[in-house]
């Protein structure tokens, strides 16, 4: 015991300048294999900004029709999917991390599974429910409602795969408010929805403004649930990332167009999301 504590002390002793330097030694082999993986995750990023910065069509495809019709549609179908994103999860994210309930693990679940499903899996299994011949199809089709393959089922596969991040980060937010605030705040007389909208809501701000923001980037990226179940018909269901799929068969520059400006969104939204939960975000 004495010897592990004259090396302790040997090691307090140091300068810390010398410590310093033995704190930060050349490459190692560990750092070698970081880099690499580093590297393997920034070319291709850095490749399209590259070519895309090359090409000069590719300003002059943004401006293309499929460009704009894919881009309007995106805008207006994950809007709606933010709005039912806070008016029915705001609840259930409040209630998953205040109340105690029967079947409880049984909603988590639920409400966590569209996270690791495969996109086309949700595309199929949103089809068996609401196509013609799915579970609810015939209830559907009696009162002349048809989903697949229209404006509403664009919205309906967004809200699918990305309502459950924001339930997530809003219920992170909600946990992190200390329960004694609500209580004070129902002892000097406040009603439940007053308590909510003055003073958990504002407290859990960052954590539901975090969940919103990661809700509309993967609402805007969505792919095979949208492919699946609303196909790629321009100006209907043609989102930007299918309008890139259609658009890499005849015109590479509207692609690379749509491609940057999925990207500058989507690292915007990295960035915002940082920002948000309160995090500096570092060079």
């Amino acid at each position: 015991m004495s010897d592990w504590t004259a090396l302790a002390g040997a090691v307090e002793a140091k300068p810390e300048r010398e410590r310093g330097r033995a704190r930060r030694p050349g490459l190692s082999p560990l750092g070698g294999a970081a880099l690499l993986l580093v590297l393997f995750l920034a070319v291709p990023l850095v490749a399209l900004v590259w070519r895309a910065l090359g090409e000069p069509g590719v300003w002059a495809a943004a401006g293309q029709p499929l460009v704009v019709r894919a881009l309007r549609l995106s805008v207006v179908t994950t809007a709606i999917t933010i709005a039912v994103a806070v008016v029915a999860g705001t609840p259930l994210a409040y209630l998953l991390a205040r109340r105690r309930f029967r079947g409880k693990r049984l909603v988590e679940v639920v409400i966590d599974l569209p996270l690791v499903l495969p996109p086309v899996v949700a595309g199929v299994a949103l089809l068996m429910a609401f196509g013609r011949r799915g579970l609810l199809g015939d209830a559907l089709g009696a009162v002349g409602i048809e989903l697949p393959f229209t404006t509403a089922a664009v919205v309906l596969a967004q809200v699918f795969v990305s309502v459950p991040f924001y339930v997530r980060g809003a219920r992170a937010g909600f946990q992190a408010v200390p329960v004694e605030i609500e209580e004070a705040a129902a002892i000097d007389g406040a009603s439940t929805w007053h308590t909510l909208r003055r003073v958990t809501l504002p407290l859990a701000l960052p954590g539901v403004a975090s969940g919103l923001v990661l809700c509309w980037a993967r609402a805007l990226s969505e792919f095979g649930a949208t492919l699946m179940f609303a196909g790629n018909f321009t100006g209907r269901t043609q989102t930007m990332p299918l309008a890139i799929m259609s658009a890499m068969e005849r015109d590479l520059d509207a692609a690379l167009a749509l491609s940057v400006l999925l990207l500058a969104v989507a690292a915007a939204v990295l960035i915002l999301a940082r920002l948000v939960a309160g995090r500096r975000v570092e060079p």
